[in-house]
């Protein structure tokens, strides 16, 4: 188990279908089943479905060799037959998809990228991917992964009048978005100096996903991962803006934001998840997640940050009790049952890992100014490889980096899906094509 794990990356992810499925599924049904995760605890409809696995796993491991089994000539089905045994079956950490680093974010004009120049050599090459709007990511490239750096801003106004669109003479923001005034969250990824944003407010980024949500509602989960940001500029500029600083009370709100959009039906929470475990963290690794079918047409919260914001966001709900993200947590954290692990390389084997403890990871394909300069992809092979459940790029295909760069990279699934069999964690007969059709 340990070797092809380590291995496995260095394979060219885009070859498929040849993956080898049917030997590797040997080795995990045979490691499944010599491990804790196969247990008959109380009879809780997830407790079947485990069952049930288990007894499917026996079964797979009982013949055969190390190399292949027989095909089963009964497997062939009707698409429509195929998906809803998904959905009954396959579980919410069992896919995967690609999504979107700073999924709100615009490049700067030349006005403004000449004056952060100046200021700041070297800074403007990684600002200068932008993203079109989340529909055109969701419908055309996609995108079931988005992510939305936040600044409070509970009076309304902070962040309307950047100091370098001043200094650049450029027109006043606030009347360009008059929304900036209004009180509520803001998405943006650094003030005064890169705040262009496909969407300026939180409320107005999920209510664009939630439309698109509305359109497609057999989509698989769509997971919003969040970083909360409160800090100052690395850049010397003078007069920025002060951002206020994120508290639980701020976060109550955040939470409420979120509410005020989607209901709670739409969204997969820490407490749908826990059950009535004592722990999320049990719960995610005796009874795993909740199935495609219970998931789809929703979406999950995840935060990006780790200390002090996991503190901050647990203060007063223990365990995440009543909270809608998922915290940033290591494993034998009560909360533990989401992991951003950035390198994918070097902590490809750790990734493999953990996904077949039941935790879900999201990773990162690239870096802004590197791998779409280079066209290097062994970043991308490592990432798509490792089981991360969400696989976060800033060249998303079809469009890539060739635009910018004239490279061939970007970052999509074999097949060019919107999702598919997770290649760690998802069992032997399942068929990407289905995953989301």
């Amino acid at each position: 188990m340990t070797r092809w794990r380590a291995t496995r990356w260095r394979a060219p992810v885009q070859q498929e279908p040849s993956r080898g499925r049917r030997r590797r599924s040997w080795v995990r049904c045979r490691e499944r089943w010599n491990t804790p995760e196969v247990n008959f605890g109380r009879p809780t409809r997830r407790r079947i479905g485990v069952a049930l696995t288990a007894g499917l796993l026996l079964a797979a491991c009982s013949g055969g060799s190390d190399d292949a089994g027989p095909e089963d000539p009964t497997t062939t089905t009707a698409a429509t037959t195929t998906t809803v045994a998904l959905d009954n079956d396959l579980r919410l950490n069992q896919i995967q998809v690609v999504g979107t680093h700073n999924s709100f974010h615009v490049a700067a004009p030349p006005e403004e990228r000449a004056l952060l120049e100046a200021l700041a050599p070297g800074q403007v090459a990684e600002r200068t991917y932008t993203h079109p709007s989340l529909t055109t990511q969701l419908d055309e490239e996609k995108v079931r992964q988005l992510e939305l750096d936040v600044f409070a801003d509970a009076k309304g106004g902070l962040y309307a009048d950047p100091a370098l669109r001043r200094q650049a003479g450029l027109p006043p923001l606030i009347d360009e978005i008059p929304e900036l005034a209004e009180p509520g969250t803001k998405v943006l990824h650094e003030q005064d100096v890169d705040y262009h944003s496909v969407c300026p407010s939180l409320v107005s980024c999920l209510t664009e996903l939630k439309k698109w949500s509305d359109a497609n509602p057999d989509h698989v989960p769509v997971a919003v991962n969040i970083q909360f940001k409160d800090g100052p500029l690395i850049f010397a500029v003078p007069d920025q803006a002060k951002p206020e600083k994120w508290t639980t009370a701020a976060m109550d709100a955040l939470d409420t934001e979120i509410t005020s959009v989607f209901p709670a039906e739409r969204i997969v929470t820490p407490d749908d998840v826990r059950g009535d475990r004592a722990t999320l963290e049990e719960a995610v690794l005796d009874d795993g997640w909740p199935t495609l079918g219970e998931s789809r047409g929703k979406v999950l919260f995840l935060m990006i940050n780790a200390e002090p914001y996991r503190s901050l966001y647990l203060a007063g709900h223990p365990d995440l009790n009543g909270r809608v993200l998922f915290t940033n947590a290591a494993p034998g954290q009560p909360d533990a049952a989401y992991l951003g692990i950035d390198d994918p390389v070097a902590n490809n084997e750790k990734i493999a890992d953990l996904v077949a403890k039941n935790y879900v990871v999201r990773t990162r394909a690239d870096e802004p100014d590197v791998e779409a300069r280079t066209g290097e992809t062994a970043r991308r092979d490592a990432a798509l490889a490792s089981g991360a459940q969400w696989v976060s790029t800033d060249y998303p295909g079809p469009r890539g980096a060739k635009d910018q760069y004239g490279t061939d990279y970007l970052v999509e699934l074999p097949g060019s899906v919107a999702a598919r069999c997770n290649p760690v964690t998802a069992p032997d007969d399942c068929d990407d094509t289905t995953v989301e059709p």
